[in-house]
């Protein structure tokens, strides 16, 4: 995705350095480029060692260390950036830029690039509120500087406020979706589910598969980035929602269907990719069933088919697209549900091979789109698999 693609990251003295290891690490795997600079402060909260080892790339943390070479190092990084990103960056650090300080390596070099500089902001929620702060923020967003804004809860010295780094995912999402950016999708809307579904058995017992919301969840962050007005309907799940997202969150099947029905009217792009329980408990009980010495028999009943339901109100020029989860006869199952349910295309995985599918990170797919068309995938990265159903989605 990112393929020949730089980003520098600059590490302040910031408690939430650590998290640039992932941040560099999630970049790696987009095949960016990754180059690090290090204040002094910063190298005392994590090793200089393992950020070189995660990027492949020496680290910088002295503007006059040896051997000095004639392509001066600061000029030579700030022009190789694409984007500049300093994750975390403390209250120091955004203070010495707002002011046009440039005494270390970080500072020198964020005044030499003409990079899209994106700041992360980590720090005590009473630094973070601190008048000065926040002018010296406002300074630089008004010169174009682009903030991505930190989360709420518990800090590092045990207050709770605003002031965490945003997450290492949600950072990447930002600059992979300015680096990549087309904004292919600006002015649609993408109607989006992603989860499992739980239908309720007593207070206590429900009924549910194995589905992480991963791939759902990816497909929302890809439409994001395209620039599309995104909802997500999602089942429960334990994954931090893409920002830019409008999340509607379900628990069962029945309120999946309802909200999807009502979200589709307007919606130039659905795409399906939830596991919806087919059935439901009969009879939910209000107090927890008690064991006893007889079996217990659970009698179920059917679900409403979301997908079908969408189809018989499909708008002309909406794009509806399903996912189909198969554990055989893949191709075979995955026409016969694109057919049954009018699909302009259909993402087909066997979700019983190793280190794909279910709670996986990677996917192995088979897009099938309507007219006969047919791609088969290697196993890639959810995100990466995203990617590549959007760009047909697209020519649809």
């Amino acid at each position: 995705m990112l393929k020949g693609k730089t980003v520098v990251i600059g590490v302040s003295g910031s408690i939430a350095a650590y998290k640039a290891a992932e941040i560099i690490s999630l970049l790696k795997k987009l095949n960016a480029e990754v180059k690090v600079i290090m204040t002094k402060s910063s190298t005392r909260l994590i090793g200089e060692c393992t950020l070189q080892t995660l990027s492949n790339n020496p680290v910088y943390t002295d503007m006059f260390s040896e051997p000095f070479r004639w392509e001066i190092d600061h000029i030579s990084l700030a022009k190789s950036a694409d984007v500049f990103l300093i994750a975390p960056a403390s209250a120091n650090i955004i203070g010495k830029i707002a002011s046009g300080i440039a005494d270390d390596m970080l500072t020198t070099t964020v005044m030499a690039t003409e990079a899209k500089i994106f700041i992360a902001p980590a720090m005590n929620s009473k630094m973070y509120l601190n008048p000065i702060v926040q002018k010296n923020m406002e300074f630089l967003k008004s010169i174009d500087y682009k903030f991505i804004e930190p989360g709420s809860g518990i800090l590092a010295c045990g207050d709770e406020g605003i002031g965490k780094l945003a997450s290492p995912q949600d950072i990447v999402d930002v600059v992979a979706g300015y680096l990549t950016s087309k904004q292919t999708l600006k002015g649609k809307k993408v109607l989006l589910t992603a989860g499992p579904t739980i239908e309720s058995i007593d207070p206590v017992r429900y009924i549910t598969n194995h589905s992480s919301g991963k791939m759902g969840y990816a497909m929302a962050r890809e439409a994001v980035s395209r620039g599309a007005d995104v909802t997500l309907v999602s089942g429960p799940v334990d994954i931090d929602p893409p920002k830019g997202c409008n999340v509607i969150r379900v628990k069962s099947a029945v309120e999946m269907n309802e909200i999807v029905l009502r979200e589709s009217e307007d919606s130039n792009i659905i795409v399906k990719s939830a596991a919806v329980s087919d059935y439901r408990p009969k009879i939910t009980h209000d107090q927890k069933i008690k064991k006893s010495n007889d079996d217990f028999v659970l009698e179920l009943e059917r679900n409403p088919d979301i997908l079908k339901n969408l189809s018989k109100i499909k708008k002309s020029g909406q794009v509806l697209v399903g996912f189909a989860a198969e554990t055989e006869n893949l191709i075979a199952n995955a026409k016969s549900k694109m057919e049954e349910k009018q699909l302009d295309m259909i993402v087909a995985n066997d979700v019983s091979l190793k280190h794909s599918g279910f709670k996986s990170d990677k996917n192995k797919a088979v897009i099938l789109i309507r007219g006969g068309e047919k791609k088969e995938l290697e196993l890639m990265t959810k995100q990466e698999l995203s990617r590549i159903v959007f760009d047909e989605i697209e020519k649809l």
